[in-house]
C-alpha cells in the first residue's frame, strides 16, 4: 500500500559522515566535466548540430558540458513526434504513469548528491540551497504521483435514477514545458512530471544556463520507465525555438516559468490560432515578483530581520519569491535597517563548492550586468548602505547589498531585479505599510511580521498575493504545504505543489448512459 506522502527530508551537513559524502560527489561531478549531451526527439538521440557550453557561474572558465542545440526544423520535428505518441501515452492508466514518477523519486532519492552537486556546479547553490531543491523536485514525483492517481479515481456525482454517470480526466495532448534556471531541478522536474503524468506527451525545451541538469533528469526518468516517445529533449535558445515551439498548430499547451516579459510573448502568440488548429492553447505561467515583507511595530523584530536577509539574499536573490521590498513602521526603521545591515555584513559571498559559503555567484554575465545597473539606479533613489559591488574576474558574484530611503515608486521598489538587491522602505503606519506592498504590479508573495492578530487578520484579507506568509520568510515554499503561485502579473496563479495543479494538464469529460 502506498504511504501518505511526506516532504523529503534536508541534509544536515553538520554532520561529518554527510560532508565527506557530498565532497566525493562534487570531486565525481568534476570528473564528468564536458561530456556532450544529445537531443532526444522521436526516440532517438541526435548528435548533429551546434553546440552551447554550460559553464560554471562561479568559475567560467569551467565548462559543466556541451549542449547539442535544436534549431527550428528539430524543433518541429519534436512537436510532430511528441503528436504522434500521445495516442498511445494517453492510453496508460494514471496509476502505470504515477509508478513512473514514484521510480524517478526513488532513483533520484538514491543520486540525491549527485544531482545536488551537479547543480553547486551547473547553477551556483551553496550546498543547503542546492540539497533543498533536489529535495523538492523528489516532493514534486511523489506528490503528483499520488495526484494523479487521485484524480484518475472515479469522481464523486450526485446520482440520478435511471442514468450511470461519470466523470473522467483526459490528457490536453502534446504540450511545451520551457522552466526556469533558477530551480534547476525542482520547477523543472515539477512541470515536467505533471504534465506526463497527466498523459501528455512533452516536448522540454530547458533553461540554456542549467541545460545540463535537465539533460541528466530526463535520462533519469528513462531509467525510470518513461517510453522514450513521451518526451523530446529540445536544448537552444529561446530566441531561435521558442516562437515556433509556441506556435505550432500540433502543439496544445504551453507550461513556463521565467520572466513577465517573455511569459507575456508566450501568451500573446498562444491566442493566436494557426492554420490547421482545433483548440484554444492552454498557457500555465509563473512569471516575476516584487515581493515584500511587512514590519510592524509589535513584531519579533530579530526574527523579522533575520526573515528578511535570509527571504533577500538567498541564493543571490534568484528566486521569484525573494524578498526585494522591506516596508518597515516609521517607529522601528532604525532597528530592522541596522539588524539587517549587520547580517548581510556576516554573509559570505564566494565559491559554492566550499562548504559555509552563503551566496554563491550570480547565473551570468548579463544578470551580472543587470545588477550593476539596477544598483546604480538605486544610488540615485536612496542610499546604499551596505554592498553594491560586483566582481566578474574568474566568476559572476554580486554583494548583498541594501539601499535605503527609497520611495515606493522608486524603479528599485518597482520592478524585478532577480538578485541580491533590497529596497529599504519606511511607512507611517501598517495600513500605508500594506497600501506599500500592494502598490506594485506582481502579486507573488510577501510575509507580514506582527504581534497582532488584527493586523495579520487584515493581511489575510488585504495583502493581495498568492502565497502569504505571516511571521515568517518569504522564501521556501513545500510541496503539498504551500502550493505556490501568484496573482496579477505573476502568473496564472498554477499553484504548483498544490492539490488542483494538475487538472490544469487535463480535460475533463463527463459521459451519461440511460440504463
Amino acid at each position: 500500500m502506498l504511504e501518505p506522502f511526506r516532504n523529503e527530508p534536508l541534509t544536515d551537513f553538520r554532520d561529518d559522515r554527510n560532508r565527506s559524502l557530498f565532497h566525493a560527489a562534487l570531486d565525481e561531478e568534476r570528473g564528468r566535466q564536458g561530456l556532450t549531451y544529445p537531443l532526444l526527439i522521436g526516440g532517438r538521440e541526435r548528435m548533429e548540430g551546434a553546440t552551447a557550453d554550460s559553464v560554471n557561474p562561479a568559475r567560467y572558465g569551467d565548462v559543466i558540458g556541451r549542449v547539442v542545440q535544436a534549431d527550428l526544423r528539430q524543433a518541429a520535428e519534436a512537436v510532430e513526434a511528441a503528436h504522434a505518441a500521445a495516442a498511445g501515452w494517453a492510453r496508460e492508466p494514471f496509476a502505470v504513469r504515477a509508478r513512473i514518477l514514484y521510480r524517478a523519486a526513488a532513483l533520484l532519492r538514491r543520486r540525491k548528491h549527485e544531482f545536488s552537486a551537479l547543480m553547486v556546479l551547473e547553477a551556483g547553490k551553496p550546498w543547503g540551497e542546492a540539497d533543498a531543491d533536489t529535495a523538492e523536485a523528489i516532493d514534486f514525483l511523489d506528490y503528483y504521483g499520488r495526484e494523479a492517481e487521485r484524480i484518475g479515481a472515479p469522481q464523486p456525482l450526485i446520482r440520478l435514477q435511471g442514468e450511470d454517470n461519470e466523470l473522467l480526466y483526459i490528457p490536453l495532448g502534446t504540450g511545451v514545458v520551457i522552466p526556469p534556471w533558477n530551480f534547476p531541478l525542482a520547477i523543472m522536474a515539477g512541470m515536467t512530471a505533471a504534465a506526463l503524468v497527466c498523459g501528455n506527451p512533452v516536448v522540454f525545451k530547458p533553461a540554456s544556463p542549467t541545460a545540463v541538469i535537465a539533460a541528466r533528469f530526463v535520462a533519469l526518468l528513462l531509467e525510470a520507465g518513461l517510453p522514450e516517445q513521451a518526451i523530446q529533449f529540445v536544448p537552444g535558445p529561446g530566441s531561435v525555438i521558442g516562437d515556433a515551439l509556441v506556435d505550432h498548430p500540433l502543439t496544445r499547451f504551453i507550461s513556463f516559468t521565467g520572466s513577465l516579459e517573455t511569459g507575456l510573448r508566450i501568451h500573446e502568440r498562444a491566442s493566436r490560432l494557426a492554420k490547421g488548429q482545433r483548440w484554444m492553447k492552454r498557457v500555465v505561467a509563473e512569471l516575476g515578483g516584487k515581493d515584500a515583507i511587512v514590519v510592524d511595530k509589535s513584531a519579533d523584530l530579530e526574527a523579522a530581520a533575520e526573515a528578511i536577509a535570509a527571504s533577500a539574499f538567498g541564493f543571490s536573490g534568484q528566486k521569484c519569491s525573494a524578498c526585494s521590498r522591506a516596508i518597515i513602521h516609521a517607529g522601528v526603521y532604525d532597528r530592522v535597517l541596522e539588524d539587517v545591515v549587520r547580517r548581510a555584513s556576516g554573509l559570505r559571498v564566494g565559491d559554492p563548492a566550499e562548504y559555509g559559503t552563503d551566496m554563491g555567484p550570480v547565473i551570468d554575465k548579463a544578470a551580472l550586468r543587470k545588477i550593476a545597473d539596477y544598483v546604480e539606479i538605486g544610488s540615485g533613489e536612496g542610499k546604499i548602505v551596505w554592498g553594491g559591488g560586483t566582481d566578474d574576474s574568474y566568476g559572476y558574484f554580486a554583494q548583498p547589498t541594501i539601499i535605503e530611503g527609497v520611495d515606493r515608486k522608486a524603479r528599485v521598489a518597482q520592478e524585478e531585479i532577480f538578485g541580491p538587491v533590497l529596497a529599504f522602505i519606511r511607512a507611517d503606519d501598517y495600513g500605508d505599510a500594506l497600501d506599500i506592498a500592494n502598490d506594485t504590479a506582481y502579486g507573488l508573495a510577501g510575509s507580514v511580521f506582527s504581534g497582532k492578530r488584527a493586523h495579520l487578520e487584515e493581511a489575510r484579507r488585504s495583502f493581495h498575493v498568492g502565497n502569504l506568509y505571516l511571521n515568517r520568510k518569504c522564501t521556501g515554499a513545500l510541496v503539498g504545504v504551500h502550493p505556490f503561485g501568484g496573482f496579477n502579473l505573476s502568473g496564472t496563479d498554477s499553484k504548483a505543489g498544490g492539490s488542483d495543479y494538475l487538472l490544469q494538464f487535463t480535460q475533463a469529460k463527463a459521459i451519461s448512459e440511460k440504463l
